[in-house]
């Protein structure tokens, strides 16, 4: 197979089910892994996961309603609480032995996580850490793209292509993302490069928002941790004030991007970003209008993705190129496969 194929899902991990503000009084329909998942706010504002199955007649939960006692199903009235217990069965006594499945859920930094494999391994220790939803006003959203979720990550994981792609927004000069110096190694659950594109002209989308002059001082420093999240930290400085030494002077661009690809089916996916810009409220011009132009470098990034999965799927045995770009796309398939490898011997002992 192709080092670029269609990668299988791994349950036994946390990934992004909504945004926090995704949930108000009414319950939120979401797959996740080929699960259907309703997702919801009880009256005291904890988030609760189950599935979207009531188990009278099997009728999605999310039809139904949010009531003081849990989630309740819109045909016959039953209620469940958190835990996916029946509590209410209109009519007759409660049978606690009517349930249906509950998912660990994390709310933290504005992300709903959830825990889509086995609940006993279900480690909050794992959630990613990104403090800069705490530290700044940021902007963010969810697309849903119609292709195999690691292939966002290869996208993120090699950015030649934002010379070609972007070009008119976040990517600018094409030879600039050819030659830049790269580092790249492997992690422990990923793969990390660090990207300089030295004395180089700023992007279209860095001048509008930082009103540059001249050229600048480029870096992507983009982390993979398995199985399917990327954490992105960006910008720009005056060419020849030491950015290498110092990427927090003032004077320049500094961007901070979680990306998170939530798999709904082995060839779909729930794309999860934020944007945000250090030292600029997110209400700002400058703020706003770097964020229109990023969601539409986005976009152009989902029509080729979705392009790659419409021809892999004719034909998934044919060979790919595999360039030197490519190191930490490599690297961070590696990471997935060990991801699964690990639950294909979990479910084997």
């Amino acid at each position: 197979m192709s080092e670029f194929a269609m990668e299988k899902l791994v349950r036994n991990a946390w990934y992004i089910g909504a945004w926090s503000d995704e949930l108000d009084e009414k319950p939120l329909a979401r797959t996740i892994l080929c699960d259907n998942l309703v997702i919801f706010r009880e009256r005291n504002g904890t988030a609760r996961v189950l599935e979207d199955r009531c188990c009278h007649r099997g009728v999605r939960l999310s039809l139904g309603s949010v009531e003081k006692d849990g989630i309740m199903c819109g045909y016959h009235g039953l209620v469940y609480n958190g835990s996916g217990i029946c509590v209410d069965n209109p009519g007759e006594k409660p049978n606690h032995s009517y349930r249906v499945r509950s998912y660990p859920v994390i709310e933290r930094q504005q992300f709903i996580w959830v825990w889509t494999g086995n609940p006993e391994l279900a480690d909050e220790n794992l959630i990613i850490d990104f403090p800069y939803h705490d530290d700044f006003s940021f902007h963010y959203t969810r697309y849903d793209i119609a292709a195999n979720f690691m292939f966002m990550i290869d996208n993120l994981m090699d950015l030649t292509h934002l010379g070609y792609v972007h070009g008119s927004t976040i990517g600018g000069d094409r030879s600039g993302h050819n030659e830049a110096e790269l580092t790249t190694t492997p992690t422990k659950n990923g793969a990390h490069f660090l990207r300089w594109m030295m004395d180089a002209l700023p992007p279209p989308s860095f001048i509008k928002a930082a009103d540059l002059k001249g050229a600048v001082d480029r870096w992507s420093d983009f982390e993979y941790i398995a199985p399917a999240s990327v954490l992105q930290w960006g910008g720009v400085l005056p060419s020849g004030c030491g950015a290498k030494e110092n990427r927090h002077q003032q004077g320049g661009l500094s961007l901070r991007l979680f990306h998170h690809a939530t798999p709904q089916t082995e060839d779909t996916f729930h794309y999860f970003f934020s944007v945000a810009v250090e030292g600029l409220d997110k209400e700002s011009s400058a703020s706003k209008g770097l964020y229109e132009d990023i969601l539409e470098a986005f976009l152009e990034d989902k029509l080729f993705i979705e392009s790659q999965q419409e021809a892999v799927a004719i034909a998934p045995n044919r060979p790919l190129m595999v360039r030197e770009h490519d190191q930490a796309v490599a690297y961070s398939r590696r990471a997935i496969h060990r991801l699964q490898d690990a639950e294909l011997k979990a479910a084997a002992e």
